[in-house]
Formats: C-alpha cells, structure tokens, sequence
C-alpha cells in the first residue's frame, strides 16, 4: 500500500469507484389519533389511531401502499430530507419530526443496495382536512400481540385491509432491542411493516417520560379526550384517578367550555408549555 505523505496528496489518488454504492433513503412514518363517532350521544367518540400509506404509482411495488419517502439528495443533509419528501408526497409541512431507526437489510429493496433512515412524525389530522395528496390516504391501526412475540397489525382506510404479521426477535437482552421480520406482507412495499412497528412501539415508550403525545392533539382538549388517545397508544384501559394526577403538571385548566357531549359540558384543558 502507496504511503502519502498528507492528506492533500491521498485525496488526489483518490478513487472512489474502488468501493460499492449504496442509495440513501428516508422514510417518515406519520402517526396521528382520530375520532369515530358513536351513535350514542351519552358517549365521546372513540378514538383510533392512524398511520398515513401512499400508494406507489411506480416499480418495484406498483399499486401497493407505503410509508411516505424517497432517496437523500446528493448534495442534501438528512435531517432536511424528510421534511422536503412530506412536502412533496402529502402537501404536509411544519410537523413535528424525529428520528427513528435505521433498516439496512440487504434485500430491504430489489433494486439496488439501499438503505433508509426512518423518521417518526405526529400530527393531529383533524386540522389537515382537505391539504393530503390524492395519494395519500389515513389508514386506522389495529394492534394485537401474540404469545412468543409475534404481533399481528391490521390497518384499515375504510376501503382497503391490510393485515400484517411480525415476528420479534431479542437481539439485546441488556438494551431489550428487538429486530422484526415479516411472516405476513401481502400489501405493504419494502419493509415498512417493520417501520411502522418500530414507530408503534417508539411512541408507546416516549408516552411514559416525554410532553410527545401533545404533538398530536388540538390546542384545547378535555381530560377524557386526552385519557382516550394515552390508552390508544399504550393499548390499554387506564384507571382515571390514577391518570389525572399523572397528567396534572402538564395541562392546565382554561375557561372554556366543550357542550352537546355527555351529561354535561365538560372544561377544556391545553398543553401547559415550560
């Protein structure tokens, strides 16, 4: 091997063709809790959460759904990638975004080596009526775990089902880092059944030591309303004296009123910001 004498003169040998290519990719998961209506007034809406597909219009996995992405620009930093593909794929801008994981299995993709850095993102789509692209589409997520670690998630926009089943495998006893594998996939592209997995259970840990959930709510709520989408995320029924005192440093009280639901109009709380 040739000795240089500075970097200056290593980097004029320099050849880059020497090594293999990789691609880049990110994919953003958007997780946001809707209301479905009950058709008895006594009762709030149940709430469910949601997950945003776009279909594919192109090869590989043409007319399958997938987590909204794309390739990082050759000149574009990562983090600044995400936020440019919402853009363009949803018409969605100024979400809260964060890092995920990165999913690097060879054969993630039939086209080349690629691999992709996930992002999580949460919105209340409640706001976002009318601004999604004609692609893209809300699909409601349905959890069940299974003994030995298998998990089945069916995901459902009102026309179509999607019915997933993952297995978990234990990589890191000491961290409880798992890796997923696909056991069922007929409609999701890539492996963006594991995505949204990873993103399900990144937010139902966050949930017990950060403000995150408050990303996908309105700006005023009701204690019940708040109470129904912690228990969506964990998959759960909480005890209500417990979860108030809880969440009673995060929220204050306002003096407004939400009526023409249950018994009696309930007050409305909002996020208190530090």
């Amino acid at each position: 091997m040739k000795e240089y004498k500075n970097e200056a003169e290593f980097l004029k040998d320099y050849n880059p063709e020497q090594f293999d290519r990789l691609s880049l990719t990110t994919d953003i998961i958007i997780f946001s809790v809707s209301s479905e209506e009950v058709e008895n007034y006594r009762k709030t809406d149940k709430k469910s959460m949601s997950v945003l597909l776009v279909k594919r219009n192109n090869y590989p996995f043409k007319d399958k759904w997938c987590l909204p992405g794309g390739f990082v620009e050759i000149d574009e930093n990562l983090e600044d990638a995400p936020a440019r593909i919402l853009k363009n794929e949803t018409n969605l801008e100024n979400i809260y975004l964060e890092q995920l994981y990165t999913f690097g299995n060879v054969k993630r993709d039939p086209r080349m080596r690629v691999i992709s850095t996930a992002y999580m993102a949460l919105i209340d789509k409640n706001r976002l009526e009318g601004k999604l692209s004609t692609e893209a589409s809300w699909f409601d997520v349905v959890l069940y775990e299974e003994e030995n670690n298998i998990v089945d998630i069916v995901l459902n926009n009102g026309q179509e089902q999607i019915s997933l089943k993952i297995e978990k495998v234990l990589r890191d006893q000491t961290t409880d880092r798992y890796s997923f594998h696909a056991l069922k996939n007929d409609s999701l592209a890539f492996d963006h059944d594991s995505v949204i997995l990873a993103g399900l259970e990144r937010l139902k840990n966050k949930i017990e030591y950060t403000d995150i959930v408050f990303n996908m709510m309105p700006e005023y709520f009701t204690l019940g309303e708040l109470q129904q989408v912690y228990e969506v995320i964990l998959n759960k029924k909480l005890l209500d004296p417990a979860f108030r005192r809880i969440i009673e440093p995060k929220v204050e009280k306002t003096d407004k009123i939400k009526k023409g639901e249950g018994h009696r109009p309930s007050v409305l709380f909002k996020y208190k910001s530090k």
